[in-house]
């Protein structure tokens, strides 16, 4: 159960996002597309914006996709939760903690589960137990 528990945890986090990577990155599942993230980063004061964007987005989709398969978990897990350090340094952190007011709360949601999985293995249905043994 444990194997089939951490399958679950990897799919739904993971797949999420690669969906939030082909939203900044091809305005896919109703995004905004590289240039009205860019634009966000730049008003926010995250530059250069389509830089940052693009690097914002493939962290997104690439780190979704191994965290997904459980392939290369650990460096999948530490791409997911470096992503999330950035967007609580640069836009939720002054907000405090909770989400209701855009703070960092699920954030340090996102962290826990991909750092607690780096830290357990993607389980027994990750292509890294197949690859790796």
């Amino acid at each position: 159960m444990l194997d089939l528990g951490i399958l679950i945890i990897r799919l739904v986090l993971g797949l999420s996002f690669v969906g939030h990577g082909a939203q900044k990155l091809f305005g896919w599942f109703g995004g905004p597309g590289l240039k009205n993230t860019a634009g966000f980063f730049e008003s926010t004061g995250i530059k250069p914006g389509f830089l940052m964007a693009v690097l914002a987005g493939l962290s997104e989709l690439l780190g979704g996709l191994l965290f997904a398969a459980g392939l290369l978990t650990p460096l999948a897990g530490l791409i997911i939760a470096g992503t999330m350090v950035i967007a609580i340094a640069t836009v939720h952190g002054k907000n405090g903690y909770w989400a209701t007011q855009n703070g960092y709360e699920y954030n340090l949601l996102i962290m826990a589960v991909s750092i607690g999985t780096v830290l357990i293995g993607s389980g027994a249905y990750g292509l890294d137990a197949l690859i790796f043994g």
